[in-house]
C-alpha cells in the first residue's frame, strides 16, 4: 500500500499503476476509521482493480460553532485498517494541498442542499460536494462508495455528478450498526456511557415508522408524533429534525408512498447524530 500526501504524487502513482488499474475504486473520507468505512472498502475492493481512500478532515463543511478541531485524526491507526483491508493507495494530503488560496471557487448543488441538514448547517454541503469534486478530479475513480447513514449527502453527491457529467458511478451502501441499532460514526466517541445508552432510541424510532407504514399509514404527521413520543422518552436527546422526505429531490410529502426516506438528526449533549431508513413499499 501506498500513501500520498501530494496531488502529483497520487496522480502519478495511478498512472504508473497501469494494467492493475483499468477500474479505479474510491473511498473518500475524513479518517477516524470504522467498520461502516471498512464496509465501503470492501465494497470497493470487490468491484475494482486499484482502491484509493483519502484521509482528508474537510474544513470548508464544518460551521463556526462545530468540531473541525477536535475530529479525530488517528492516522497511524487509519493506515493499519486501510492496509490490513487491501487498499492500494491512500491519500492523506494537508489542508494546504487541497486549499492552496483563497477558495474563490465552489460547487452548490441547489435545492436538495436547503432541507434536512441543510437547514441547520449552512454551507456544509457547499464544503461537501466542493471537496468530492476536487477529490474527483485529482483520482478520476470509476466508482465512488458512500454509506447510506448519510442519505442527504449521497444524494448531493449523485446530483453533482450527473448535473456535471463525470464519469463516475457512485454506489450507496447500507448503513452499518451497532447490534443495538445505532449507527457506526466516528461522532459516537464522543457520548458517554449514559448518552450512548439514550441513543439507542433514534433507531428504535425509525423502526417504529416503518412499523406503522408498513401496517398502512399512511400520514407522515401521524408517524413523525409517534417517532417524537419514542425520542421524548430521553430528554436529554435533543431533536433537531424529523422527516419524511422524497428520495428523489428530499421535499417533505403529504401522504406515504412507495419509497420513502425517513430521517432524524437530534443532539446528545454537544454531540450530533443523524440517523434514517428508506422504506421501499415496492418491494
Amino acid at each position: 500500500m501506498k500513501v500520498a500526501r501530494t496531488i502529483d504524487s497520487v496522480r502519478k502513482l495511478i498512472a504508473n499503476a497501469g494494467e492493475n488499474c483499468k477500474k479505479v475504486g474510491f473511498v473518500p473520507t475524513m479518517g477516524a476509521l470504522h467498520r461502516g468505512h471498512v464496509s465501503l472498502i470492501e465494497k470497493a475492493v470487490k468491484n475494482s482493480d486499484f482502491v484509493v481512500v483519502s484521509i482528508f478532515v474537510n474544513p470548508t463543511q464544518f460551521g463556526p460553532e462545530e468540531d473541525f478541531e477536535k475530529y479525530p485524526r488517528p492516522l497511524e491507526d487509519d493506515l493499519k485498517i486501510c492496509k490490513d483491508n487491501s487498499v492500494n493507495l491512500v491519500f492523506a494530503p494537508p489542508v494546504k494541498e487541497i486549499y492552496t488560496e483563497k477558495n474563490f471557487t465552489w460547487v452548490n448543488v441547489e435545492k436538495l442542499t436547503e432541507t434536512l441538514c441543510g437547514k441547520s448547517r449552512p454551507g456544509h454541503f457547499r464544503g461537501v460536494t466542493t471537496v468530492c469534486a476536487k477529490l474527483f478530479n485529482i483520482v478520476e475513480p470509476d466508482i465512488a462508495f458512500f454509506g447510506q447513514k448519510d442519505a442527504q449527502q449521497a444524494i448531493v453527491i449523485k446530483k453533482m455528478v450527473t448535473d456535471l457529467n463525470l464519469p463516475i458511478k457512485i454506489v450507496v451502501c447500507p448503513t452499518v450498526r451497532e447490534p443495538d441499532g445505532l449507527a457506526v460514526s466516528s461522532r459516537n466517541k464522543y457520548l458517554t456511557d449514559d448518552q450512548r445508552k439514550q441513543a439507542t432510541l433514534i433507531y428504535k424510532a425509525l423502526q417504529t415508522a416503518e412499523k406503522m407504514i408498513k401496517q398502512g399509514i399512511k400520514n407522515p404527521q401521524t408517524i413523525t408524533e409517534q417517532m417524537r413520543k419514542t425520542l421524548s422518552k430521553q430528554p436529554s436527546i435533543k431533536i433537531e429534525y424529523i422527516s419524511i422526505v422524497n428520495t428523489q429531490n428530499l421535499q417533505p410529502i403529504d401522504r406515504i408512498g412507495k419509497k420513502n426516506l425517513i430521517a432524524i438528526a437530534a443532539k446528545l449533549g454537544s454531540t450530533r447524530l443523524i440517523d434514517n431508513i428508506i422504506v421501499d413499499l415496492s418491494k
